[in-house]
């Protein structure tokens, strides 16, 4: 690597690390109105899905809405799981075991 290279990463680093380093040292300064602390909380589960939906409905590419999309299959079994137990681990292992149990039930 050159010189300017390294001087170019360094300085992305630098700049992420500033900015998320200025918003974590002033968090418990500031306060949020109720309404917007309230709508915070739904950021996690909007980037989950945002994350994880092309995964199980365009698992090679293609759309693929049927019964035989185990990624989609998996995804309302854990879905159902985390409505039902609330609990994170007891969802993924629910939706892991569900994903492989129906990829071994498909292939045979």
């Amino acid at each position: 690597m050159t010189a300017n290279e390294w001087l170019m990463i360094l300085g992305m680093m630098g700049v992420t690390f500033g900015i998320r380093y200025f918003l974590l040292a002033l968090a418990d300064r500031i306060r949020m109105p109720s309404p917007v602390e309230v709508s915070l909380q739904y950021i996690p589960p909007a980037v989950l899905i945002a994350i994880t939906l092309p995964a199980v409905i365009l698992p090679h590419g293609e759309w693929h809405f049927s019964f035989t999309n185990p990624y989609l299959v998996a995804a309302v079994i854990a879905a159902g799981c985390g409505l039902l137990t609330k609990n994170l681990l007891a969802t993924i292992a629910c939706g892991l075991a569900a994903f492989f149990a129906y990829q071994i039930l498909l292939s045979s």
